[in-house]
This record gives structure tokens, sequence and C-alpha cells, in this order.
């Protein structure tokens, strides 16, 4: 298990395939426990984990120091009312807003600060941009307010920027969600949707994003979306193996695959944890989102390691290979936060103007306690 701890606990070979989300500001003995015995590819940040800059800084700092590898940090800050770090911080103008606004500097600089200010925290990774189409649909879906255009060119150019900017400060990003929840009758967060469109129609619209931007992206995360045209078992794509060898077989796509959260109501409604964890594995997903069930964590890297080695062994290659390209943490610094969150408020007056920029999103409610991916 390179660049792992050297241990005879078969849940570090397991733990290796998954990013965690913890429960709180801070972690109790038995959680640090738990992260020492696993040993997680990485680690996934909520609101629920942020209570001030200074602890959440030395939260990661303290993870970081649990595991004997590179670790993945990531967070869901796309922008808009999907911004973790409002909890403590500015709101930066979200994907809509700065898709009307259409300035390709003020998307480039978004990226930019957003991606300094994750450095700051100690953080690699961003689970951005959005590359899902703006719809009429989206009322009905998680997607409102965060597709940058309901024009394929369009997100295109703008995620392009968005993504340039974030990694000219280092930090990585994923685009999602393949193959797509742009036409979604429901919020996945809730329950598994299903899209009707026909491969030729994904390829024709939704898909030009991804196509686009796939030499760009350091990773896809694929959605829980069932669509009978792709694999006519029903599956959601994330379990999928015909729908995942689109992008492996025919795309040609050799880096990090995620899923999303397999803690939301369209995969814990349907599908147990051994079926998720095995099937998604195998369909060619390098790692898993366990956000919010802390407490399966041990369960869920047994199941993962007890999987042969020849379905590990090239999701276990892309994890490293992507490991390879992580940022190391930046030195903390209150006032270098207080800057760079003078600039995303900055941005944001720019984007939206003076009015605008006070009124701050919020969630829907009818989502609570789980957070929007």
């Amino acid at each position: 298990m390179s660049g792992y701890f050297s241990s005879d606990n078969a849940l570090c070979d397991g733990g290796r395939f998954l990013i965690v989300g913890l429960p709180a500001t801070g972690l109790s003995k038995d959680e640090v426990n738990v992260i020492r015995e696993v040993q997680p590819a990485g680690f996934i940040f909520f609101s629920r984990n942020l209570e001030n800059p200074l602890s959440f800084r030395n939260l990661v700092d303290q993870l970081r120091d649990l595991v004997g590898h590179e670790p993945i940090f990531t967070i869901d800050q796309e922008g808009g009312r999907v911004s973790r770090l409002k909890a403590f911080g500015s709101e930066p103008p979200g994907a809509k807003e700065l898709g009307e606004k259409a300035d390709l500097e003020l998307i480039r600089a978004h990226g930019e600060l957003t991606a300094q200010l994750l450095r700051l925290f100690g953080l690699n990774f961003n689970l951005a941009p959005v590359l899902d189409m703006d719809t009429p649909e989206r009322e009905h879906n998680s997607l409102k307010g965060r597709s940058f255009s309901s024009d394929p060119q369009e997100v295109c150019r703008f995620a392009r920027a968005f993504i340039e900017g974030l990694k000219s400060q280092g930090i990585l990003c994923c685009g999602k969600h393949f193959p797509g929840y742009s036409f979604a009758p429901c919020d996945p967060h809730l329950e598994l949707p299903q899209s009707f469109k026909s491969k030729n129609e994904l390829e024709a619209f939704e898909w030009i994003p991804f196509r686009t931007l796939q030499n760009l992206c350091d990773s896809f995360m694929i959605a829980h979306i069932r669509n009978l045209h792709l694999d006519p078992s029903g599956l959601p794509a994330s379990l999928s193996s015909p729908i995942i060898d689109i992008i492996r077989k025919e795309w040609h796509f050799d880096k990090l695959l995620l899923s999303d959260d397999i803690d939301m109501g369209a995969i814990i409604n349907h599908y147990s944890l051994k079926e998720t964890l095995e099937l998604s594995l195998k369909a060619g997903v390098d790692i898993l989102l366990l956000c919010h069930r802390f407490h399966l964590i041990r369960e869920a890297a047994a199941i993962l390691s007890a999987l042969p080695e020849s379905v590990k062994e090239q999701a276990a290659r892309r994890v490293e290979n992507f490991r390879m390209h992580l940022a190391p943490p930046l030195p903390y610094s209150q006032e270098q936060f207080q800057h760079i969150d003078h600039e995303i408020y900055a941005l944001r007056e720019k984007v939206l103007g003076k009015e605008r920029a006070k009124q701050r999103s919020i969630e829907d409610g009818k989502r609570s306690p789980v957070e929007i991916f």
C-alpha cells in the first residue's frame, strides 16, 4: 500500500478508497482511534466542522498528523449557497450570478481567491465546479443557482476560467456531476432521480462540458441518477459499469472518479452499504464519499478491503497518482484570512452590486441536515 502506514490491519487497505466526513468541530478519543485504524484517503468538511478559522485549521492539522500518508482535504466551495466557508467568512458569488455577469476575469479571480482561502486552511482539493446545465427543472433538484449557464459552450468557457484560477494557486478540481443532474426530476439528496435522455441527446448537450474539460479537470464526480438508456439494469450511474465505462473506455479518462455522497437518499433508500461499496468500486469509481455516517467507517473499510486485488488495483493506482499532485499546506495567518475574506467580498460586490451583495443565500430547509453537494 504505497504511501500508507505499513500495517497488518486490513481496515487500512480499505480506507484508502474512502473520503469521510466528521461529526463536529473537534474529534473525540473514539474518532481519533477510528481514523488511526482506518487511515482514510481523506476528509471532507461541512459547516458542522467550522467554528472559527483558527479552530478549523487546527482540526485539519490534527487530521494530517493522524494518517501516515498525504491526505486529501476537500470541501464544496463552489460559491453562492454552496460555500461551506461562509460559516465564518464572506459568501463568494455563485456560478449562476457569475455566469450572468459573464466576465471571465471575475470568474478567474473567483477561482484564485477560492484556492487561496483553501490553501490557507491546509486544504488541497475543491469539489467544484458544477458542469451541469442551468435548466427550468433546477427548482426540483439540487442545482438551483449552482450552474453557470443553460448554454453548454458558456458552461465550458466559465468553468474553464474558474478551474484555471483554482489550479494557478495549487488547488485540484472536480467536475460534477456526470452523467448530469440537469434534468433530474427530484433531489438526489432525498431520492433517486431518473434521466430519460438518450446517449445521443446527452452527447449533444449535457456532456459537452465534461468532454471539453476532461483534460483540464483533475477528477469527475459520478452522480446518483438512473438512466435506462445507458444501463438497462436501472443501477444509478455511481454504481453502474456501463455508464462509467463511457468515461473510462470511450473517453479514455484515467484520472480520479469519485462517487457523490453515498449517504444521500438516492442510495441509502435503495442499496445496502455493502452493495453500494462493492458495485461502485467494481464499476470504476476510485473513491467513495461517506459524509454523514462516521459510525460506519470501520464497516465500510472492511467491506472494501475484502474485495479482490484485481478490483482494487487500478483504483489504488489512480488515487496515488492524484495524491502526487496535492499541494502542501501553507502557514496559517489570521491577517491573511482577513485579507482574502475582504477580497472575496469585494468580488461579490463587483458581481452583484453593493445592495445585492449584502443578501446572503440560505440552504433550502427541506434538505437539512444533509448539506448540498
